[in-house]
């Protein structure tokens, strides 16, 4: 399950010549000046993905659009984190991973042997499912990026006004020096967050982020996305259907189907469109069976 102009993980493969620059400057506007058009920052044509010879994604095609919400949704098992974790090459490194099809990133292939997979990690950042805070001071965990990439001018104001997007600054700056593993849950997570987007990237991929905390953590870190979306563009992966009802501009359902071939079941696309039509019109009866809690 490759094409030749994917790079296979752990292939051998010849060394990149160059580095592929990325643009992501502000959209463009219509002929008429009205208004920016909403541009795609991914382009999925026929991906798949497979661990081994188990299919785990099949066929998905979709275009994610510029500092929109968009929700992933469905049952256990439909591929959902596989396909988010692909966006920013998180499964590069898991054993008998492959991918076929095409993620294009502002017109460049993911995958391509141009890309360089330190530049994709740093404009795609990612917060997982259960905070992962290390066992480091809170200012030296938001720095830790910005310092490995050697963005260290401005240091200090880089680290604040990360805490400060990420609605954390009041209740840690008198406490800085402090292990970040003191924090509560939602903190912790919030300050996950802190550190994805104190490298400044254009996409930020959350994958189940409110799963493991309280029902107030869990408004905080949906305030929090309302808030990012004006300056980044975001994938959220839920199984809270009223949650991705709140947060999401856009949702793509996903569930079981047969594999291509036949001989397996899969992660299939089933509908994508509209957060407002996939709960109250959609256009596929499995679409509305599980939202409206039938089956999942």
């Amino acid at each position: 399950m490759s094409t030749p102009d994917h790079t296979t993980p752990g292939a051998s493969n010849p060394p990149v010549q160059r580095r592929v620059r990325i643009h992501t400057g502000p959209p463009p506007v219509t002929s008429n000046g009205d208004r920016p058009l909403r541009e795609s920052v991914f382009e999925l044509d026929n991906v798949a993905i497979a661990y081994g010879s188990n299919i785990a994604v099949a066929g998905v095609n979709m275009r994610i659009q510029r500092n929109l919400v968009t929700a992933f949704i469905g049952p256990s098992g439909c591929g959902k984190t596989t396909l988010i974790r692909s966006l920013n090459r998180m499964n590069d490194s898991v054993p008998g991973f492959d991918i076929n099809g095409e993620i294009r990133y502002h017109g460049h292939n993911l995958y391509g042997r141009g890309a360089d997979r330190v530049e994709v990690r740093r404009r795609i950042g990612m917060v997982f499912q259960k905070p992962n805070p290390f066992p480091k001071s809170i200012f030296d965990n938001v720095a830790w990026a910005a310092r490995n990439l050697g963005m260290r001018k401005g240091l200090h104001e880089r680290v604040e006004e990360a805490l400060r997007a990420a609605a954390l600054w009041d209740e840690v700056k008198d406490r800085l020096k402090d292990s970040a593993l003191g924090l509560s849950g939602g903190q912790q997570q919030r300050l996950c967050i802190a550190r994805t987007i104190a490298i400044e990237p254009d996409v930020v991929l959350l994958d189940e982020p409110a799963s493991a905390l309280d029902p107030i953590s869990t408004q905080a870190i949906e305030e929090l996305v309302h808030t990012l979306k004006t300056r980044y563009t975001i994938v959220i992966v839920t199984h809270n259907m009223q949650q991705a009802a709140r947060v999401a501009d856009r949702t793509a359902f996903f569930s079981l189907d047969a594999s291509p071939d036949g001989t397996q079941q899969c992660g299939t696309l089933i509908e994508y469109n509209d957060t407002e039509k996939i709960f109250n019109d959609p256009a596929d009866l499995r679409t509305r069976d599980y939202v409206t809690g039938r089956f999942g």
